[in-house]
């Protein structure tokens, strides 16, 4: 598959990429099929219960799930904390799309929260759903798993706590890096420093 924008170095092949479809729509997993089949991509479960899905995740290795949330009997939310919690490798791991006609603020909040890499809004654009797999196959956020909460790290710039807190983590450095403790290097130093020096012995 040869994607517009992209250099040879940066193609992806999504050819043998394996997807899980989750929708209780017939006709909205047909449609995602046929977007998807354009990105070149050939390998899909198709899975209209939770039951189906899960059978698929314990049995077969998963690539990438795309799940709409919103089901009548059951949880879509509920199969994402599953999956993140289930330990079954390497499908645990593997990257989250949800898509959903329904965008409540408290939505996106609860895919952030159950471990979902994205949120989309349906009806989406087949431009709009190839970006976020492209951002995803070159993703190098961490996977955090805590009491809380298992996924892809929600900040997605490592740039410290925010303003104003302490951090949530151990290793967060504050903000405030407070004032020089020893005077500053010259110029000299920081090149001698920077500088290979030959050795004598």
């Amino acid at each position: 598959m040869s994607v517009r924008g992209l250099s040879s170095s940066e193609r992806i092949n999504l050819e043998k990429a394996h997807i899980l479809l989750l929708d209780a729509s017939a006709h909205g997993l047909e449609i995602m099929v046929q977007i998807m089949t354009g990105f070149g991509m050939r390998n899909f479960y198709r899975c209209q219960k939770v039951e189906e899905a899960q059978t698929i995740v314990r049995a077969k290795p998963v690539d990438l799930f795309i799940v709409d949330p919103n089901f009548g009997d059951a949880d879509g939310y509920e199969f994402l904390k599953w999956l993140r919690r289930s330990g079954i490798e390497p499908n645990c791991h593997a990257p989250i799309i949800l898509v959903s006609g329904h965008a409540q603020i408290s939505n996106v909040r609860k895919a952030r929260d159950t471990g979902a890499n994205f949120f989309m809004v349906k009806p989406l654009t087949a431009g709009a759903l190839l970006e976020r797999v492209l951002w995803l196959a070159r993703d190098k956020r961490p996977f955090v798993e805590l009491d809380h909460y298992v996924g892809p790290d929600r900040r997605f710039k490592m740039q410290g706590p925010p303003a104003g807190s302490d951090g949530r983590r151990k290793n967060d450095l504050p903000l405030d890096i407070g004032d020089a403790s020893e005077p500053n290097m010259s110029q000299f130093e920081i090149d001698g420093l920077l500088k290979p020096q030959k050795a004598v012995l």
